[in-house]
Parts: structure tokens; C-alpha cells; sequence
């Protein structure tokens, strides 16, 4: 075949492939080459999707839930999402709910919907790596508010982002638990975000995608705070507290005027969440409690074998309250992110990835998705390369 010279989109060009499966695909070939990898780069649960679950999703397709459904989701699911959120305070129907192939479906279709060519967007960072993507393809500036002085904590960083907030600020993005910190955002900080977002009319995407896995803390929504839920869209899903990573199902809830627009961008891309998804997602928002709390008990001790692993080389770091991961600082081996994830993992064996993914220099992110017999090989291997 003849090559050709090809033109690219400029929004293409402003973003780079995530860094996460960078990882993960590097982590995948060593794998095929027959070496031994401890995998702690992925967000992903290592325990199955709960047999309820799966077994809702193979009746459902028996039951001929093969076809398209509304685009915004059937009506069980939307009813049993907004349940859920008005538990938790959230002033929220049916027709508040979008659902959509996965949270980060939801966040792209927000971002597409709100943000034009040079608005500003802010980010608290560390932060998830496809945030800045997201919002660079919508055509966004960001501005960044670093929350690794204050040990991943939002609310002594409040001055801080009140000097970043003002009037010309399109959206606020805040992800409690976080992704890559584990930090959960307390009571106080949220009314701090509340009272700064009201003053300049921001709107908030509050990403609450590990709400259900926490520690030592109580996960907020913001929506549930007076003056938010007119000016919040929170967005959530099914991958991580429910084990459904490759079901692909999440969603976004708004007020009427942005679901309106939202579902433009939606009908018009992915059309809707896999019909037999959705009943899956029923099943899973009712009635596996138990696994759930299964699941958490599980990564909390984890979490503890981390702390303790990181301790005993001398590495004291704030204990994550939520998600499974952990921040470790590389400053005391090579002071390069990047190298010291390409020696674990060319000389440990052990995927990683780097703190810069995440606009955070000189640390690593580790997932304690993993069994605590991995979890410990992957340490002992690190030490011994001298890398913790």
C-alpha cells in the first residue's frame, strides 16, 4: 500500500494516549513473553462481577434484551439511579439520569455539552489522567491546583483554588475518592467548593466513581449541598464497586436543562448503553450489598499491607481513604517518575505508573486491586531493586 501524507484533527493533537494503558500494554507484552509481571498499574478489581449480576445479564439476553433502548437508559435503571442518589441527598428523577457506556462516556459527553474553544477548566491534581484529555478535545484551558503540599488533602488547599476559581471559570472538576490519592474530601472542603462555585457561578462535575469503596471516611456527594445540585452533573458507574470494568456502564446525573443537551451529543455517538447492561446494572444497584461490602473489607486490609510494606522501607505516605491506590514517592531512588516506572517494571517485573500521568512528578501509583500475595512479591521485588 502507497503512503499517503495525513492531516490530523488539532484536538487529536493536543492530547496524548493515556499513559494507564501505555502501562497496562507494556505490562501485556511481558506477559506474552512468558515473564512473571505484579500488575499494579490497572484500575480494575480483581474479584469476578457477582453471580447475581452475571446471571441477570445472560437472562436478559435470553429474555431478547438484545435491541436498542432509549437513549438515555430504560426506565428501571434511571428510577433505580435516582434512588440511589436521593439516598444520599442528591435531589434527583428519572429525568435527571443519562446512561451511558461507562463514567468516562459520561464525562466526555459533560465536557462536549459545557465547554467551548478557551474555556477554563479546573483540575485538582494529582488527577485522573483523562480529565486533562476530555477537556483539552473540548477545546478547554486548564488550570491546575496542587494538592500535593497539602498531602492530597482539598481543604487546606481552599486558598488555593479560591485564587484559581473566578467568574471566567467554565467547570470545576472534583473526584471524591480520588483516583490516583485515595483522598476523600471532607465535609468541610465540599462546602468550600459549594461556597466558591455559588459565588462565581461554576459548574461542578463532581466524579464519584469510588463512592462506595472507602476506609475511614464518608464519601459526600457534592450535589447534596445547598446551592449544588442546580450546578453539579455527578457521574458514576458500575466498573469499579460492582467488579463490571468490561460491562461498560456508567452515568451522569444533571439538571433537566443540561440533560437536554447532553443527550444530543449521546444520541448522536454511542446511541445507548448495551440493553442487557442495563439490566444488569438494576441488579447490581438492588441486591449485592454483601459482595460489596465483601469487596471493600478486602481492599482495606490491602491497603493496610501497603502502608505497613511502604513503612517498614522508611516510606511514611498519607493512608488513602478511599479507591485502592496508593501515591509513592520515587525521590529516594531515581527522582524521574518515568525511570523509576521503566526500572520496576524492566527490572522488578512490577507495572506501575508514573506520578507525571497524573500532573504529579516524583511519584508512582500503585493499584492494590491485586491479592495480597501479589501485592507482597511486588514489594519484596521493588526492594530489592532498591527502589523502595
Amino acid at each position: 500500500m502507497s503512503e499517503r501524507e495525513w492531516e490530523f484533527a488539532e484536538r487529536v493533537g493536543r492530547v496524548e494516549p493515556s499513559a494507564t494503558v501505555a502501562v497496562g500494554n507494556k505490562a501485556s507484552k511481558l506477559k506474552e513473553q512468558g515473564v512473571d509481571v505484579v500488575d499494579l498499574s490497572v484500575g480494575e478489581p480483581d474479584f469476578p462481577t457477582p453471580a447475581r449480576i452475571r446471571e441477570t445479564g445472560r437472562q436478559a439476553i435470553a429474555d431478547g434484551h438484545t435491541t436498542y433502548t432509549s437513549s438515555n437508559g430504560i426506565p428501571k435503571l434511571r428510577e433505580a439511579v435516582s434512588k440511589c442518589l436521593k439516598g444520599k441527598g442528591v435531589p434527583c428523577g428519572p429525568e435527571n439520569v443519562v446512561v451511558t457506556p461507562g463514567a468516562k462516556q459520561a464525562l466526555f459527553e459533560t465536557m462536549q455539552a459545557l465547554v467551548d474553544e478557551g474555556d477554563e477548566v479546573v483540575l485538582l491534581d494529582p488527577a485522573w489522567v483523562s480529565y486533562e484529555a476530555i477537556a483539552k478535545i473540548a477545546g478547554a484551558d486548564l488550570t491546575r491546583v496542587d494538592l500535593g503540599q497539602h498531602g492530597f488533602a482539598l481543604e487546606p488547599a481552599l486558598d488555593d483554588l479560591a485564587a484559581a476559581v473566578s467568574d471566567e471559570t467554565t467547570m470545576l472538576v472534583v473526584n471524591s475518592p480520588s483516583n490516583p490519592t485515595g483522598a476523600v474530601f471532607s465535609a468541610d472542603a465540599m462546602k468550600g467548593v459549594r461556597d466558591l462555585a455559588v459565588e462565581h457561578d461554576v459548574t461542578v462535575v463532581a466524579d464519584e466513581i469510588y463512592d462506595r469503596i472507602t476506609y475511614d471516611a464518608e464519601a459526600l456527594s457534592l450535589a447534596s449541598f445547598d446551592g449544588m445540585a442546580e450546578r453539579t452533573v455527578t457521574i458514576n458507574g458500575f466498573s469499579k464497586a460492582y467488579s463490571m470494568t468490561g460491562w461498560r456502564l456508567g452515568y451522569l446525573a444533571a439538571p433537566e436543562p443540561l440533560i437536554e443537551q447532553v443527550s444530543k451529543v449521546h444520541s448522536h455517538s454511542v446511541t445507548c448503553a448495551a440493553n442487557f447492561v442495563q439490566h444488569a446494572g438494576v441488579e447490581a444497584l438492588q441486591s449485592v450489598e454483601t459482595e460489596v461490602a465483601e469487596m471493600v473489607a478486602a481492599f482495606e486490609q490491602r491497603r493496610e499491607i501497603v502502608v505497613d510494606l511502604l513503612a517498614d522501607q522508611g516510606k511514611m505516605i498519607p493512608k488513602p481513604e478511599g479507591a485502592f491506590y496508593a501515591m509513592i514517592p520515587t525521590d529516594e531512588g531515581p527522582t524521574d517518575d518515568m525511570e523509576w516506572c521503566d526500572r520496576a517494571i524492566e527490572d522488578a517485573h512490577v507495572a506501575a505508573v508514573p506520578g507525571s500521568a497524573f500532573n504529579a512528578p516524583g511519584y508512582a501509583r500503585i493499584s492494590y486491586a491485586a491479592s495480597e500475595e501479589r501485592l507482597k512479591d511486588g514489594f519484596a521485588r521493588l526492594a530489592n531493586e532498591d527502589l523502595i
